[in-house]
Order: structure tokens, then sequence, then C-alpha cells
């Protein structure tokens, strides 16, 4: 005879693996890692702090 197979955790089993399949399609199309995205945060900050620092004095007034 074959082997004893109970169906609920077969069942089960498959609707996991097609829930990891999506969420790790999820993953690849949205995601970035956390330390991704605040290496990224820093990044843009320390940009913007440089940008600041080079920046005339003087004219008050745009375009002179």
């Amino acid at each position: 005879m074959g082997e004893v197979v109970n169906l609920r955790l077969l069942r089960k089993r498959r609707v996991r693996a097609e829930k990891e399949k999506l969420a790790e399609e999820n993953r690849v199309r949205h995601g970035r890692t956390r330390a991704e995205r605040q290496g990224q945060e820093r990044e843009t900050a320390l940009q913007a702090v440089r940008l600041e620092g080079h920046r005339r004095l003087g004219s008050e007034k745009e375009g002179q």
C-alpha cells in the first residue's frame, strides 16, 4: 500500500508556499531593505548639508 497522507497538511503547505512566492515577488518589486532606505536618507541629508555649505552669502536677491 501507499503512504498515508494528511490532505489538510498538504493543503496548508501548498498555501504557505504560494504566499511565500507572492511575498518574494513583492520584495523584489517594491522592496529595499531598511538599511538601504536609511543609507539613502543619510546620503540625501549629507548632500543637502554640503549644498547649503556652498551657498554664497551676500545678495539676498535671486539671480544676482
